[in-house]
């Protein structure tokens, strides 16, 4: 993926006066980090909305502050419910040369022969993963293809993902990705009520992302 910079300044207005910046086409935002003193900053809305559209939690961002350029990951995006538009971003510094533990998306891609030859159902399990890397070889996303289950119960695992050498993923080999069922989605998705809910990929500030020690 290209490098995605965005260019910010430095931002002296804060609490309710925000609302000002925001009728002026900017968008405030927030840099925090290990070893970063917390910054507040504002970005051009309609700039950032299209450069940031398409990233992920785990996209590496470079933000542009007045010349210095940052290393960043985007940890929550605060949306305005009615218009959709971005109200506030907060950007986790990083640093290249640290390790971090991050959550990686499951993206589920194909089809099965199993569904569409013998009517199976398609059952998700985990969707987010747990990863260590530097920040620099942070994939994405995963993809977990399922053209290849043929059967009845074929299914896909953890361990059966394709990653490279820079990236040790943490979560349980063990756990299950997707699996093909007969019978409902309903029932299926009963005898599953073990698995653990994915987490919401675009809100809050977890203690595992920090820098790994």
């Amino acid at each position: 993926m290209a490098k995605v910079v965005v260019h910010a300044t430095r931002r002296t207005v804060t609490g309710k006066q925000v609302g000002v910046l925001r009728r002026q086409g900017q968008l405030p935002a927030v840099m925090y980090g290990h070893n970063f003193t917390p910054t507040a900053i504002v970005l051009d809305l309609h700039t950032a909305s299209i450069t940031l559209a398409s990233l992920s939690r785990s996209s590496l961002v470079y933000i542009d502050l007045e010349g210095s350029e940052h290393a960043a990951l985007i940890r929550e995006k605060q949306r305005d419910f009615i218009r959709g538009t971005l109200r506030h971003i907060d950007f986790q510094v990083v640093s290249l040369t640290e390790k971090i533990r991050a959550k990686v998306s499951v993206e589920v891609t194909g089809l099965s022969p199993a569904v569409k030859d013998l009517n199976g159902v398609v059952v998700t399990g985990i969707e987010m993963l747990e990863v260590e890397c530097f920040p620099q070889y942070l994939p994405e996303r995963f993809v977990a293809d399922i053209s290849g289950l043929d059967k009845i119960g074929d299914g896909l695992y953890v361990r059966d993902l394709k990653t490279t050498k820079d990236v040790e993923i943490l979560s349980n080999p063990d756990d299950m990705l997707v699996i093909i069922t007969a019978g409902t989605l309903e029932e299926a998705e009963a005898g599953l009520a073990g698995v653990a809910e994915p987490e919401i990929i675009e809100k809050g500030k977890k203690e595992d992302e920090a820098p790994a020690k």
